[in-house]
């Protein structure tokens, strides 16, 4: 078990190249041979053909007697159009960035400093606003990952009695799109940066929800749109430290009204020996945007930091949780 975890990473950067590739998109309507998704896809045939068996061997893919390869139930996930889509998601793990990042992780645990910043000179978020093509290819993978947790957040959460729902932190729109289509009551506010902001207009017009979602450009440091009954942060404290999130939350806290809402959206850390893919989700943060995954008492802290009393926790049947807050 020790040796296959130590060669994780074998399956992780053959998944993320299958994924950057389409191998899945080109098999959804059914078997082909390896030569034939090489010609596809401009590879070279042995290579791939060695990378396409490997994965069948993990449960990917399967292959017949004549290097014919098929999707599994699995291998369907990295369609583009799966519900839900993980392939916008493994395109972006396998980015050479992200792997630089993770090989400076010794050196953030000997000075504690940020591994991304060690390995680029530069936090990820500034990287992906000077990168522009890996700003886009990071963005489809937090719609990717949204969509894995959309349907379980609305269906675990009544979001029937808002009115005006504001994103804060929102990216592409996604969740919120997902909201305003199950909530035909609610209109909604989409604010992020301008340069994230700027990609969201496709996306929610695409929804049909043009009318019914305006966007706002800015920074949750410095303030958020008033006005919401119920304001909604998903996977954006878990990008910063303490000192930054409490910052964030005291911006809301400046607009949202005494009878509005705080619904924060994150993964909660475990007990000991459980919970490990919030735990490993948690060195991502570490390695990456510097962040990290927090327990219950830890964001309770967090949220009196910046004004707010924790409610209620809404378990989701997912790795989410939603964490209900009020004014303090």
């Amino acid at each position: 078990m020790l040796r296959r975890l130590v060669n994780a990473f074998y399956a992780s950067q053959a998944l993320s190249v299958v994924a950057t590739l389409g191998i899945a998109d080109l098999l959804a309507e059914g078997p082909r041979t390896s030569d034939d998704l090489a010609t596809a896809t401009s590879t070279d045939p042995s290579s791939l053909y060695r990378v396409l068996r490997a994965l069948a061997a993990v449960g990917v893919f399967t292959e017949d007697g004549d290097r014919q390869f098929a999707l599994t139930p699995v291998g369907y996930h990295l369609r583009s159009d799966a519900h839900p889509s993980l392939q916008a998601w493994t395109a972006f793990m396998g980015r050479p960035y992200q792997w630089e990042a993770w090989t400076r992780l010794g050196d953030g645990l000997r000075t504690g400093q940020n591994a991304f910043r060690l390995a680029h000179g530069t936090g990820s978020w500034e990287y992906r606003a000077t990168h522009p093509e890996e700003g886009e290819i990071f963005d489809r993978a937090m719609v990717s990952l949204t969509s894995q947790f959309s349907a379980s957040i609305i269906a675990s959460y009544d979001f029937s009695p808002f009115r005006r729902i504001v994103d804060v932190g929102g990216g592409h729109g996604a969740l919120l799109a997902d909201i305003l289509r199950a909530s035909p009551q609610a209109r909604g506010v989409l604010f992020d940066q301008p340069h994230v902001v700027a990609r969201a207009t496709e996306h929610l017009s695409r929804m049909g929800l043009d009318d019914r979602c305006e966007i706002v450009e800015g920074s949750f440091f410095e303030s958020v749109p008033r006005g919401g009954d119920a304001y909604i942060l998903k996977s954006v404290l878990h990008d910063w430290d303490d000192e930054r999130s409490v910052q964030i939350l005291t911006a809301c806290r400046s607009a949202v009204d005494r009878d509005a809402v705080l619904l924060v959206i994150e993964r909660l850390i475990a007990p000991p020996n459980l919970g490990a893919d919030d735990k490993l989700s948690d060195l991502n943060m570490l390695v990456g945007p510097g962040g990290r995954e927090r327990t219950i008492e830890e964001f309770q802290d967090l949220l009196e930091g910046g004004g707010f009393r924790l409610s209620q926790v809404v378990a989701t049947g997912s790795a989410m949780k939603v964490l209900e807050s009020v004014p303090a």
